[in-house]
């Protein structure tokens, strides 16, 4: 008992639960997710989930040190925020490019993004999303509150980042099967630019967003 309560702060499973619930509502890495791996199966997205994982991993990381800046830096959370929503355009745009194809089954060869832009794109979608930092900042500060220790909250950080690393990895495998992607093959395309149009909501939901702020601030 006294290993865990070395290990885990008192307030470990709320954070827990408060993470895994905010994995389960859909968002922006849960539709890029969907829209590649729906196409290139496990081999052509698990780069994402490696990605988005560790992007997270940054934030929290970030979130350790005592990184608020955000919390008293609004421009910067703005000029992040308007990035991500660029970024979310462009995934997005690509995804409604999508045309109807036959899905190669069956171990057929298809051609796949390769890993390393597998990793950009996950890391971008992540660190281009700056409510995650204030997410993990809120988790590791607020929530574990002053008295816990860095190596409870490193512990915590891990967790964290494994469970959105094999959270996202068992989504995709769950996609790439056989018999769901026998289902899929004729609607892919469909799906991939149902994908790309909600991402392209996100980013204009970002930038309209800004706008009325601005319009408020400048006309109140």
């Amino acid at each position: 008992m006294d290993i865990l309560a070395t290990l885990f702060p008192s307030a470990f499973p709320a954070l827990a639960l408060s993470h895994f619930v905010a994995l389960l509502s859909p968002g922006p890495d849960f539709f890029l997710l969907m829209g590649y791996a729906i196409r290139y199966r496990l081999r052509g997205s698990v780069g994402l989930c490696i990605g988005i994982a560790a992007g997270n991993g940054l934030y929290i990381i970030l979130a350790v040190i005592g990184w608020g800046i955000l919390r008293h830096a609004p421009l910067l959370f703005t000029v992040i925020e308007l990035l991500g929503a660029a970024y979310l355009l462009w995934i997005g745009s690509l995804l409604l490019r999508s045309r109807p194809t036959t899905l190669a089954l069956d171990g057929a060869p298809v051609s796949r993004p390769s890993l390393v832009k597998q990793l950009f794109l996950g890391l971008g979608s992540s660190l281009l999303n700056p409510k995650n930092a204030l997410f993990y900042l809120a988790l590791m500060t607020s929530l574990l509150g002053p008295a816990v220790t860095l190596l409870q909250q490193t512990v915590s950080g891990l967790w964290m980042v494994s469970v959105v690393f094999f959270w996202d990895l068992l989504l995709v495998s769950a996609i790439a099967l056989p018999q769901i992607q026998r289902r899929l093959g004729a609607i892919v395309w469909r799906v991939e630019r149902a994908a790309g149009a909600i991402l392209m909501l996100f980013g204009l939901g970002i930038i309209w967003r800004f706008l009325h702020d601005l319009a408020v601030r400048l006309y109140a």
